[in-house]
């Protein structure tokens, strides 16, 4: 079935679909990370310092944290396409809020809004995708909806930066209302998966132990790559005993907040738990390290730094065309074990990037780095959901929103401490500042965190996910399905 917008050719309604919750998925992404640049404007318009600023995004991380896990919940209850369209107009009015605040707590109170709205657009919007996509358009599907997350963090600092010193940082939020805008108005012409699921009571003590426990989790992470010490690892830590209690009433209790029975998919709980949070945390922690590479480690200026994460942005772009091609040809297996090494190879391989490189072959790495990078977390995705039962995918779907926005904190938090264990390691004290040394360190520890990581997709069969991919489908690999999931 087709569908066909004014003026445009017919699109498969899968893609279509994908590709409009993709837009709603690039606002938000771009948000999290366009204002970083930002920091120094805000806290002079605010009268405060960049220290103080971070309860904006503390409170940002709660919202998300809170209201991550009713997600499910939410869509099922009301309508997937109902809770989505909500999330994209709070989302696009809170951003306006963002613009218009004019001290500390205004904003504070406008980032918790956008917080909801984060929260409940990610998960739901892929909830839709997953519903309304066939086994052999996945891939296609999966691919549009990653390249937000891939595509933000590399060109937001830089788009921020420029948008700051030309425009002011309010335009920075304002440049979310033209976007929400148009997610908005492709959303109530294409979208479908408005039908209300079985109803089903309200998980009170769930929600408080999976929002507590990840409250606690998110905030602790975010503070431990502010460099915060005692408090931040006790937060972490009581989040993680939360996230056990969590787990143990999910498993007890007859209508769970979130169904953990979706973790009896081989390839998804490979996909979603320790594994998959690993290899997420390295593909996340480039985009961080690069720029402190660059600029730290190099002395660049904010202009080269961003000319050469554009070519990193470039082959993450580049390798779109080829993913589904790729996937076909060689497996979910093969490819995730070998470009995940290549990838991780290619992390370690800016440790030795120095002031002497050759810029013809910096070029080369970043753009290798990035087209290895933009197919790992493209296959990573894709199989995540590749043997997950209809049924199953509402609670598939908030699941994994939840692990991958811890894998994205961690990325940060983990590279921080490295870098900073290196110049403890290096100078005896935390006082000093890092170096080249440092960032180098941090870029090897990761790179080798990569390759064992992929190493452990050795245990998926050979033919696992072979109908999402787009192979033949056949006994052997219906029997390869059956021992993944």
């Amino acid at each position: 079935m087709t569908v066909t917008a004014p003026g445009a050719s017919a699109l498969p309604r899968p893609r279509l679909m994908a590709g409009i919750v993709a837009v709603s998925f690039f606002m938000q992404a771009l948000d999290g990370t366009i204002i970083a640049t930002s920091l120094p404007a805000m806290a002079a318009d605010f009268r405060t310092d960049v220290v103080s600023l971070n309860v904006g995004f503390t409170a940002y991380l709660l919202a998300m944290a809170v209201c991550i896990p009713p997600a499910g919940w939410l869509a099922d209850r009301l309508g997937a396409r109902n809770v989505f369209l909500g999330a994209i107009v709070l989302f696009t009015l809170s951003s306006l809020a963002c613009a218009l605040a004019e001290g500390l707590w205004t904003f504070a109170a406008a980032r918790i809004a956008q917080g909801v709205g984060g929260a409940l657009m990610t998960p739901v919007g892929r909830q839709i995708v997953l519903r309304n996509t066939p086994k052999s358009e996945l891939v296609h599907a999966i691919a549009l909806i990653t390249w937000p997350a891939l595509i933000a963090p590399v060109v937001g600092p830089v788009l921020g930066g420029w948008i700051t010193t030309h425009a002011g940082w309010r335009w920075n939020f304002l440049l979310n209302l033209p976007i929400g805008a148009l997610g908005l108005a492709l959303t109530v012409l294409f979208l479908v998966g408005g039908e209300r699921e079985r109803r089903r009571p309200f998980d009170g003590r769930g929600f408080l132990l999976t929002a507590g426990a990840m409250a606690s989790i998110l905030v602790g992470l975010e503070l431990l790559s502010q460099d915060a010490g005692g408090t931040a690892a006790a937060l972490a830590l009581a989040g993680l005993a939360l996230g056990g209690l969590a787990v143990r009433h999910l498993r007890r209790v007859a209508d769970p907040l979130i169904d953990l029975r979706v973790l009896s998919t081989r390839t998804f709980a490979l996909s979603s738990l320790a594994t998959g949070t690993a290899a997420r945390m390295v593909i996340n922690a480039t985009p961080f390290l690069l720029p402190l590479l660059f600029q730290v480690g190099l002395g660049l200026g904010a202009v080269e730094t961003g000319s050469l994460m554009l070519v990193y942005f470039l082959g993450n772009l580049a390798m779109k065309a080829a993913t589904t091609r790729t996937l076909r040809r060689f497996g979910f297996r093969t490819l995730l074990v070998v470009n995940g090494i290549v990838a991780s190879l290619a992390v370690a391989g800016f440790a030795l990037v120095d002031a002497a490189t050759p810029r013809p072959l910096l070029l080369a790495l970043l753009f290798a780095a990035g087209l290895t990078r933009s197919m790992q977390f493209t296959a990573l995705n894709t199989l995540t959901f590749a043997d997950v039962e209809p049924a199953m995918r509402g609670a598939a779907t908030t699941f994994s929103s939840m692990t991958q926005q811890l894998s994205a904190l961690l990325a940060v938090a983990v590279a921080a401490f490295l870098i900073r264990l290196s110049v403890l390691v290096g100078t005896g004290t935390l006082e000093a500042a890092a170096t080249l040394r440092d960032v180098h360190a941090a870029l090897a520890i990761l790179g080798a965190i990569g390759v064992l990581v992929s190493l452990r997709y050795l245990v998926l069969a050979r033919d696992a996910g072979l109908e999402v991919s787009g192979g033949a489908y056949h006994p052997r690999a219906a029997a390869g399905r059956k021992r993944n999931g």
